[in-house]
């Protein structure tokens, strides 16, 4: 394992001694796994468009050391999938199958599996076809959703791709609304290209996609009763949400809008996203906590990038399996 933290009083990364501090503490409320972007395809090794190299086949042996290793554990409550489980290079009319057979992979978890959608799954499979394959059970083939492991916390699942050029039909208007968007914000003929955007506005391409009103007044009533509960919220979604954590061409569309309607309330303390496959760690202003998980995809035969979460009162802490560095995060205001 890789052991790493950000220390909130004196910002200084490291100690050895962290996994065993933690573990000397009391018992933690419950536990979960973690993983993000496998991106399986049956087909050879690549690069990103950066050079960075995608290891497609050797993905699935990740993920599948990852399961064994969280039933190995026996204590986990669930599994959180940060999105993308099939990469877009899937030949398309292998795409529900290979769909299927990957989400397969993750049922062999002895315990309840939750996905957040990706840009690759939408690839892939439209929405009525891809959501009833991950069960993911939203009205209207939305991908948003809630649910509370114990009283004390509520886990907040995103649909990034809510307002999208791709996963709903071409007439849709979301994807109208997608695309309007894209012609304001991305001059480039391939609206995939960052070229010529500068800092933030890099984040307007094709790959990526935005939170819509409905799913705002939802997000905001969710908070509002997670509020009124005392419970501790964990939002997850695939595009990361906080600009310090993140590459620009990985974030969410609309971040801002969705980061000042959670900084309205005191409940949300982390925020787990994938996307952007080199991982990253930020706190807020706010003192949220926000970390994306390194991709499976992008490890070589012989590595690992998946973790687990010990939840507790005053903090989460996750501890990531070789590539996925570990972070404890406290909270504030507890």
């Amino acid at each position: 394992m890789c052991l790493w933290r950000l220390d909130r009083k004196n910002n200084i990364m490291g100690s050895e001694n962290w996994m065993k501090s933690a573990h000397d503490q009391k018992q933690p409320l419950f536990s979960f796994g973690l993983i993000s972007d496998v991106q399986y395809g049956d087909i050879p090794d690549g690069h990103s468009f950066l050079g960075v190299p995608r290891y497609y086949r050797h993905s699935l042996l990740v993920l599948q050391r990852a399961v064994q290793s969280w039933n190995n554990h026996k204590r986990h409550k669930f599994v959180i999938n940060c999105g993308d489980i099939v990469d877009g290079f899937c030949p398309k009319d292998q795409s529900f199958d290979t769909v299927k057979k990957i989400s397969g992979e993750f049922e062999k978890f002895q315990g309840q599996v939750h996905h957040l959608i990706g840009n690759h799954c939408l690839y892939n499979l439209p929405r009525n076809k891809l959501l009833p394959l991950l069960k993911i059970r939203s009205p209207e083939g939305h991908g948003y959703y809630d649910f509370s492991p114990v009283p004390e916390y509520r886990f907040v699942f995103l649909d990034g791709y809510d307002i999208s050029a791709i996963g709903w039909p071409r007439d849709h208007p979301r994807t109208l609304e997608a695309m309007r968007l894209l012609r304001e914000k991305n001059p480039n003929e391939d609206k995939n290209s960052p070229t010529g955007l500068v800092g933030l506005e890099r984040r307007f391409l094709m790959f990526n996609g935005g939170v819509g009103k409905e799913q705002m007044e939802w997000l905001n009533n969710v908070l509002q009763d997670a509020t009124k509960s005392k419970q501790k919220v964990v939002v997850c979604c695939h595009m990361p949400l906080d600009p310090v954590a993140s590459s620009k061409e990985a974030l969410l569309w609309n971040y801002d809008e969705v980061m000042s309607l959670i900084h309205r309330y005191s409940c949300v303390k982390v925020c787990f996203y994938g996307h952007d496959h080199k991982g990253g760690y930020s706190i807020d202003s706010h003192g949220i906590h926000h970390r994306i998980l390194e991709a499976a995809l992008e490890c070589p035969p012989g590595r690992d990038a998946f973790g687990y979460v010990e939840a507790y009162h005053d903090r989460i802490s996750l501890y990531g399996t070789d590539r996925m560095p570990s972070t404890n995060m406290y909270f504030n205001n507890v």
